[in-house]
């Protein structure tokens, strides 16, 4: 496969391109993204999405943003606009912590150059060029790690579960959770994946059986509310999702309905793993308590596809997310290592 999610083309003056993926999988179409505005927009309607994919795209905000400077502007000036156009972004989604750590490695070289001296605006712009690229190869490499520490939890025979999209479409590599799957059947492991459709927005039945298809994975799309009957009847032998963000202690977001799967895995003696790289932890934060879980438009539940689907003016809860106690989950796969029964000091340990 060769999926692109995130893609810069060109230097200081370049565009961002990405995989429109509202619309797939009926039709394939990139977004040329040429300004701070079209790009808070991409991540806000979910046109790209995935925790490490919105972090890199959104890496690329502040070099889009200096495109926009008119007159004779002074370095200092610059260094407003790239900080401005930081904190804008920073504001598209609040869940996923990726967002804000590519967000702040920009922040930081900018204004690291600012404070040298004989320093450009062209310098400027060049460097969190550069900086965004350095996001970019690190994700590339991450998954690819992450997918070489996780394919050994996937042997011959297996029946998988998945929830959301953890896969190309949702990083700049190959993907964190799809990464394990991908890097097992290169190894020539046989398997079937079962790709819960993860409702409101169907995450699972839209991009994550077809990037599996395209891979040429066997992948069988399920209801939400057919997981556990599938584990009751000795089907499933794992389950591997993706992480929005995860606390010090382990506990970890992802979209709406993981934790409802790790519950229904524990019960049924499954093990549940979740695949993320070192961006996704957030150990300023002790448990997944702390970590504010984004509330979406009621449209998403009450209308799909232009059809109304609930009734008018009836009352919605739309979440993105839940929170999976470290206690319900088997193993973390990271590009660093796998850490079972992940706790505190565990984590600590590894990413240290």
């Amino acid at each position: 496969m060769n999926v692109e999610a995130v893609k810069w083309i060109g230097g200081t003056d370049g565009i961002l391109e990405l995989i429109d993926q509202r619309r797939l999988p009926a039709e394939f179409v990139k977004l040329k993204v040429r300004s701070v505005e079209q790009l808070h927009e991409a991540i806000h309607t979910l046109a790209v999405r995935g925790a490490p994919a919105i972090g890199v795209a959104a890496a690329y905000g502040p070099v889009l943003a200096l495109q926009w400077l008119t007159g004779r502007p002074s370095l200092q000036e610059a260094l407003d606009q790239v900080l401005k156009a930081c904190d804008y972004l920073a504001s598209s989604r609040p869940t996923a912590v990726n967002l804000f750590w590519a967000l702040d490695r920009i922040r930081a070289r900018a204004r690291e150059v600012a404070e040298e001296p004989q320093a450009t605006i062209q310098h400027l712009h060049a460097s969190i060029l550069t900086e965004a690229n350095a996001i970019y190869a690190e994700d590339v490499e991450m998954c690819r790690r992450i997918g070489e520490n996780g394919e050994r939890l996937i042997r011959s025979g297996f029946g998988v579960l998945t929830h959301c999209n953890a896969g190309a479409l949702a990083t700049a590599g190959q993907g964190t959770a799809l990464s394990v799957l991908f890097e097992a059947h290169t190894k020539g492991k046989q398997f079937e994946v079962y790709a819960d459709e993860t409702r409101p927005l169907l995450q699972g039945s839209r991009l994550t059986a077809w990037e599996l298809q395209q891979a040429g994975i066997k992948v069988t799309v399920i209801c939400d509310n057919m997981a556990g009957s599938l584990m009751k009847q000795g089907k499933i032998h794992a389950v591997i999702t993706g992480a929005d963000r995860i606390a010090a202690n382990g506990d970890a977001a992802n979209k709406i309905g993981t934790y409802s799967v790790a519950v229904m895995a524990r019960h049924h003696g499954i093990p549940f793993y979740i695949a993320a790289p070192s961006s996704t932890f957030d150990l300023s934060i002790e448990s997944g308590a702390e970590i504010p879980i984004e509330q979406r438009n009621p449209e998403e539940v009450t209308r799909f596809a232009g059809v109304q689907t609930a009734p008018n003016g009836v009352a919605v809860y739309n979440p993105a997310f839940d929170v999976t106690e470290a206690k319900l989950i088997t193993a973390l796969i990271t590009e660093k290592g796998v850490i079972e029964s992940p706790n505190t000091e565990r984590i600590r340990e590894l990413l240290a």
